[in-house]
């Protein structure tokens, strides 16, 4: 199929079944698709878990709506965006930049200079909107990439972020959940939305051609 294709068939699934399991394979793809994924200034400001403990998973469903694909699914992702830009975390992208590329550029310093200045002292409320604005771009990769690789997954943003955080004792490393992404199979049977038409608004509504 082709990704428009895969596109068309992706939805999120609301009945998953625990007995399938995702291969290491399959999800290794969607997690590298996620890692590769745009950020602002290439600042990356989330990490990616990968949970597969049963009993973790259990004490986040409560906090999640008790909604059964965080214990039904395969693996489930939890997106959590820095609380903060600091110029230590800005130092450490701008150092890991320099070390791959294996050169300094003149440029690239005065806008590392310019970050530290700049996104610090706006304080952690509004740095933390823009790095939970960046985990919903790797959402978007991460969808797409499950899709490609005919895994179904479920974004999820109705749970208690606070419980999650606590959960995952996420504070320690300064970081806030933001969304879940279980990854797994549909159980057709049970999934009352599985055979019903995708609703997208039409192309002349949605797109506007301006030439």
């Amino acid at each position: 199929m082709s990704l428009v294709d895969k596109l068309q068939w992706r939805y999120a699934a609301k009945k998953m079944d625990p007995s399938k399991v995702v291969s290491q394979e399959k999800v290794d793809k969607i997690l590298e698709a996620v890692r590769l994924t745009a950020s602002s200034s290439g600042l990356q400001p989330y990490e990616l878990l990968v949970i597969t403990n049963k009993e973790l998973r259990e004490k986040i469903k409560p906090v999640a709506n008790n909604q059964s694909q965080v214990t039904d699914c395969s693996h489930l992702l939890v997106f959590a965006a820095w609380d903060d830009y600091t110029a230590d975390r800005i130092n450490e992208v701008f150092d890991l930049t320099n070390e791959i590329r294996n050169v300094t550029l003149k440029d690239r310093e005065v806008y590392r200079q310019k970050l530290i200045a700049g996104y610090p002292p706006r304080g952690p409320e509004i740095n933390f909107i823009h790095t939970a604005k960046q985990a919903y771009i790797a959402l978007g990769t991460a969808l797409i990439a499950a899709a490609e690789e005919d895994v179904d997954c479920t974004p999820m943003e109705g749970f208690d972020p606070s419980a999650v955080d606590e959960i995952l004792n996420l504070k320690e490393k300064h970081l806030r959940s933001v969304l879940l992404l279980p990854l797994g199979y549909r159980k057709a049977d049970e999934d009352w939305l599985v055979n019903l038409k995708k609703v997208r608004w039409p192309k002349d509504r949605f797109i506007t051609w301006i030439k």
